[in-house]
């Protein structure tokens, strides 16, 4: 079984753990809200998170949503000699997928594009991947090649290289998305870059950690292979998979102040890199906002 654990605390870096420092740039959110677009964007494309947890989508295409507060990022390379790309390190999906240089949408022009015969390593595949958003989609094709995460060389990586984008994607400083969930829920069956990092012995352990900090300079990391003690203290509390496809876990309540507030009786959640705000019930989330005093607008923004 793999593993993860998403941790939050201070910073530094342990011997023998794998460690990609994460960047905390502008959100979409911000970047249109700067050019006097948002409330033009936001109305053309509607946020639906939860598009990407229908069970009806956990097979074949997958189903993700233009959520446009990701802030955090990773640099990867693919490729011999190696071509860099950010990405979204996300809990909640399984592909890894980048722009191509076959892409022609708005979305491709502003980021770094994979070029296959610049690489010597590269091995055409051609099977075709869909990926669906909430409000578009991004299309291309499958090829392998050596995917360098954190000094790890994943060899014959299977990875999608993208025709078109979705144009939420235009926004976004990251150039594509390293999926961290379980092999069920890749589209076109593609293995993750973790478990090929687990299949090759890449790591000491078989297990993943994600540090999240609210600076944007430093501090934020994904760790392959263990936990960095620096980032906690007191003991590790491990809580088992309710359902291997996403990272879903059995929940008792959601409290404030020992008052429960949400999930009475129990239910399931998904710990989720890749979306950026707790998503549930409308009564639920409406009960948790009131308890914190927070107020929504018509857009269902607090």
């Amino acid at each position: 079984m793999q593993w993860a654990l998403v941790l939050c605390a201070a910073v530094a870096l342990a011997q023998s753990l794998v460690q990609v420092p994460l960047q905390k740039g502008k959100t979409a959110r911000e970047l249109l809200e700067e050019q006097g677009l948002w409330e033009e964007y936001r109305l053309k494309y509607p946020y639906n998170p939860m598009a990407k947890f229908n069970p009806r989508f956990a097979v074949g295409t997958e189903h993700m949503t233009n959520d446009a507060d990701l802030a955090y990022y990773g640099v990867i390379s693919v490729g011999t000699p190696p071509q860099s790309f950010k990405v979204i390190f996300d809990t909640g999906s399984s592909n890894l997928w980048i722009p191509s240089i076959y892409c022609s949408s708005p979305a491709c022009q502003n980021h770094d594009r994979f070029n296959p015969g610049l690489s010597s390593t590269y091995r055409h595949n051609g099977q075709p991947l869909s990926i669906q958003y909430g409000t578009g989609s991004m299309t291309g094709f499958l090829g392998y090649d050596t995917v360098t995460v954190g000094g790890l060389a994943v060899k014959n990586q299977v990875f999608g290289l993208s025709e078109t984008e979705a144009p939420f994607m235009q926004y976004i400083h990251p150039d594509g998305i390293l999926g961290l969930a379980y092999p069920r829920l890749s589209a076109s069956r593609a293995t993750p870059v973790f478990d090929n990092m687990m299949k090759q012995s890449l790591v000491s352990q078989d297990l993943f950690s994600v540090y999240l900090s609210s600076s944007s300079e430093q501090g934020s990391v994904v760790t392959f292979g263990g936990v960095d003690p620096s980032h906690f203290s007191g003991s590790i509390s491990w809580i088992p998979l309710s359902h291997e496809l996403y990272w879903q876990i059995s929940v008792d309540s959601v409290t404030i102040n020992g008052q429960v507030v949400a999930c009475n009786g129990g239910c399931q959640m998904i710990v989720d890199t890749g979306t950026s705000l707790i998503a549930g019930p409308q009564n639920d989330i409406s009960n948790i906002n009131r308890y914190v005093g927070a107020n929504g607008n018509q857009y269902g923004d607090v």
